[in-house]
């Protein structure tokens, strides 16, 4: 099926359709969404790593090196991700997977990994997240489901997704900055609705992300991806996701 690609806009909060806890990825949709309001994870800004020489090596150098997922420092704080809005262009029954990388998608390239913490630091495996984004023309797909998928944590709790950035956009309902739309709902619990940012020095598109993000209203920078790169026109990153495991 052609897809068909609209421009969004500013986000709207908007229910999802409730759903069995039999066996599909729909058991782990709740029948209304939960708002986690919370104190902000610390926002993780890319800054140029000097060389070994200049300096001892750190987590983060000897992670890189050995070609491991960088991770948040601290990994955990205890305090929950903040929640932001929907948007009006989630679309449930995506499929599994852990690229988004379909033919067609010419973007810049972005892998990124984290793990998914309840505020008592402990990782949580078999977490529901749903992933969805605009493409390097600042479109999303309204009639298919690229750019779209979930995926569930490994038995550590982790994650890996591998996209594009994604670019601003201007539409009917305002003015974007580059954002990733998730839900992360744990077994059983609340559904953490929220949006994922990038720091002011990425590079994509010839866009200044930093006046980008100073110019959209809706932008949380404590959920900013922590970014290592580029490297040959694509980057690494890292975020973690702190939730709530029981209702209010």
């Amino acid at each position: 099926m052609p897809h068909q690609q609209t421009s969004d806009g500013q986000d709207h909060s908007a229910e999802h359709s409730a759903v069995n806890r039999s066996g599909s990825r729909r058991t782990f949709i709740k029948a209304s969404s939960v708002t986690v309001t919370a104190a902000a994870l610390g926002t993780v800004a890319v800054q140029a790593i000097p060389s070994a020489s200049a300096r001892p090596l750190t987590a983060v150098d000897e992670a890189l090196r050995a070609g491991r997922p960088v991770s948040l420092t601290p990994a955990c704080d205890g305090h929950e991700t903040p929640a932001a809005a929907e948007g009006p262009l989630f679309k449930p029954e995506s499929p599994e997977r852990t690229n988004l990388i379909t033919p067609g998608i010419r973007g810049v390239e972005l892998e990124f990994t984290g793990t998914v913490y309840d505020t008592a630091c402990t990782p949580i495996p078999g977490t529901l997240i749903e992933f969805w984004q605009c493409d390097q023309n600042g479109d999303y797909d309204t009639t298919g489901y690229t750019l779209r998928g979930h995926q569930y944590t490994t038995s550590r709790g982790a994650f890996t997704l591998r996209t594009i950035i994604p670019r601003d956009y201007t539409g009917r309902w305002g003015t974007r900055t580059p954002h990733i739309h998730t839900k992360v709902q744990t077994p059983g619990g609340p559904v953490l609705i929220t949006q994922l940012y990038f720091p002011d020095e990425t590079q994509a598109y010839g866009r200044n992300f930093a006046t980008l993000n100073a110019g959209d209203g809706l932008i949380n920078r404590a959920c900013t991806i922590a970014l290592t790169g580029p490297v040959d026109g694509s980057y690494k990153g890292a975020f973690d996701f702190v939730v709530k495991t029981t209702a209010p």
